[in-house]
């Protein structure tokens, strides 16, 4: 800490313990508040929530498999929020038409066809944005809950 030392006549000196101090600020800065990784999670939730509200719905598998994951610990938290489904960038972000060819065989044929092709011309998929418009919200679910917890409101 500090100390204060007085000399002969009126000069003082005061010798500061620097380590002390800086290692106290290291732990007051290092640490996270559990007020604001509250917040954070539950922005990620909020996300989460968003994304399947918006998600286009067919089979619901899509919508389903949104999910959020927390990152991290400590110092630091962040949370993901996506879907293991192949298909979601397709839907998120549509397809060109596009040209489907056989790999192994001369032909294509699916039950229900009328007979074998040698190319299906697929029309592509028009963009269905889900993500990206609820990742946009982010900032506002996070001061809301930040309010929200500091208020004395946490869900």
């Amino acid at each position: 800490m500090a100390g204060v030392r007085l000399g002969a006549g009126t000069s003082a000196s005061v010798t500061i313990n620097t380590r002390q101090y800086e290692n106290a600020l290291r732990r007051a800065l290092g640490r996270q508040s559990d007020e604001v990784r509250r917040a954070i999670v539950q922005t990620g939730v909020d996300v989460q929530n968003k994304a399947r509200e918006l998600c286009p719905v067919d089979t619901s598998r899509l919508r389903s498999s949104i999910v959020h994951r927390i990152d991290g610990s400590g110092r630091t938290t962040g949370v993901t929020v996506g879907s293991n489904v192949v298909y979601a960038a397709a839907i998120e972000y549509g397809l060109d038409k596009f040209d489907i060819f056989p790999k192994n065989k001369k032909a294509l044929f699916w039950p229900g066809a009328a007979h074998p092709v040698k190319v299906v011309h697929h029309p592509g998929i028009e963009a269905q944005p889900f993500m990206r418009p609820a990742l946009e919200l982010a900032p506002i679910f996070f001061s809301q809950n930040i309010t929200r917890l500091r208020a004395g409101r946490g869900r």
